[in-house]
């Protein structure tokens, strides 16, 4: 009962948040998120590293759940960024307070059943079923040109999973199943191979984004609510990731191998348009959303190496980004949009002088997204790199432009708006209680990984290894 009790508490809140009055509303959604958190912080003290086999394996009402050595990192995740969610719009938001934390809790419920889902239709089905939840929190709570991020949101996404949803058609009219365990065992041809392969892939590029599909996650990104952006950022992006370890490595795997190429050549590209595109904007909230651009293509190309340092390094790069794009968009996002509802860089210039806490955690924040040594991203870029580098040099080169290029972009952003000149703005006060709670908590997490990585590589080794035996 511990994965249905994960999948069913957040919904059970959002049924007695819909009857009850808004001023209760917040403490039950954070009381239920933090029930969450606990509960998955301690099937993941209790797992057993030492196997490949599902665990915790149940099945109720033709729905089976169950989770292994990799799926168990992205579900801590995800119980760990709720609660943040919640606290970061506790006291901006005025209007329909219960609808958005209905909308939060059942995005936490449905991104679970990603992770824990043993059956790849109903991947499939809480793959998708995220989407309307999000499109609502933008189209309601967004900025100024939500209705349209809203739009490019669904239809980008929509268009992408519909790939996907094929291919696993295919599958099932071919072999009758859509279990992992039995589609584990098949040995599919290889003109099938390669329609499920592109098929598959062309739904996680949309959903990492690779370049020409990252429009959606671009205005998604600035015109959504706080929670929103730290979900897409923390969460969302690392969808494509875990697809790549359950669907195309264990099940695609010969011909993945044949084909790391051209999606070496998209994730280099798409490395350097972040990158260069990161240099270039004035506005905080994109300047945040192109740098997940290129840090979600460097693991994306680590997760193809087919490496044990590779495929570890991305698992590290996808958790650590979580942590990293969720406290910078707290703090640029929520703390100083809050305050002064402007996304210019150059507002905010001497920020330094009247918000010197924000600006020490800040600071600890951008060093993360560059990659600085003690700091969990880079762990997982180190190896990351170290993986692309092994299966193809030239891709890897390429790749690794991102660690000059994420510290010229960090500290440009950050350089700009703690310094540059005397802070005029009136009525500006440092971060609160609150806000403190949020933004330290992620530092936190950023740091003591990034000092003893053990903590994660120790038992990330087995499973990480015992996916090259399935090729």
């Amino acid at each position: 009962m511990w994965l249905f009790s994960l999948l069913t508490i957040p919904i059970i809140g959002a049924i007695i948040i819909s009857s009850t009055s808004t001023n209760s509303s917040k403490t039950i959604a954070l009381v239920t998120s933090a029930i969450n958190m606990v509960l998955s912080l301690i099937i993941f003290a209790i797992f057993n590293y030492s196997t490949n086999q599902f665990q915790y394996v149940e099945g109720h009402f033709g729905v089976y759940l169950g989770i292994d050595g990799i799926s168990i990192y992205f579900i801590t995740l995800t119980t760990i960024i709720l609660p943040i969610v919640l606290l970061s719009n506790w006291d901006s938001l005025k209007v329909n307070i219960k609808y958005y934390l209905i909308i939060m809790l059942l995005l936490e419920g449905l991104l679970l059943g990603v992770f824990m889902t043993l059956d790849i239709m109903l991947f499939y089905i809480f793959f998708e079923s995220i989407l309307p939840p999000l499109f609502i929190l933008i189209g309601i709570y967004g900025s100024d040109n939500k209705i349209r991020a809203s739009r490019y949101l669904f239809l980008y996404t929509l268009w992408g999973s519909l790939f996907l949803l094929l291919s696993i058609l295919s599958i099932w009219s071919t072999e009758g199943s859509t279990y992992y365990d039995t589609l584990f065992k098949l040995n599919f041809g290889y003109q099938m191979q390669i329609f499920l392969f592109i098929g598959i892939f062309i739904a996680f590029a949309v959903k990492t984004p690779v370049y020409g599909l990252n429009n959606w996650l671009l205005k998604a990104h600035v015109e959504s609510p706080l929670g929103g952006s730290i979900i897409l950022a923390g969460i969302v992006l690392k969808l494509s990731l875990y697809g790549i370890f359950k669907l195309i490595w264990p099940i695609l795997g010969k011909i993945t191998w044949k084909y790391t190429f051209p999606v070496y050549a998209i994730g280099a590209i798409t490395v350097l348009y972040g990158s260069v595109s990161t240099l270039i904007t004035e506005d905080v909230k994109e300047l945040i959303a192109y740098s997940s651009v290129a840090h979600a293509s460097v693991y994306l190309m680590s997760a193809f190496s087919n490496t044990v340092q590779g495929v570890e390094g991305s698992i590290v790069l996808g958790l650590a980004h979580g942590f990293v794009s969720s406290g910078l968009f707290a703090c640029a996002g929520g703390v100083l949009y809050d305050r002064t509802s402007n996304r210019s860089i150059y507002f905010y210039r001497g920020m330094v002088q009247v918000m010197p806490i924000l600006s020490l955690l800040f600071f600890i924040l951008c060093l993360g997204n560059c990659g600085t040594p003690l700091t969990f991203n880079f762990i997982g870029e180190f190896m990351s790199l170290s993986g692309i580098l092994e299966r193809l040099a030239l891709a890897g080169i390429l790749a690794c432009t991102s660690i000059v290029l994420s510290a010229a972009y960090s500290i440009y952003m950050f350089n700009r708006i703690s310094f540059g000149g005397p802070f005029t703005r009136k009525s500006v006060f440092d971060v609160n209680i609150r806000e403190f709670l949020i933004v330290a908590t992620l530092v936190i997490f950023t740091v003591i990984l990034g000092v003893s990585p053990g903590i994660i590589l120790d038992v990330l080794h087995y499973p990480a290894t015992i996916l090259q035996y399935k090729i």
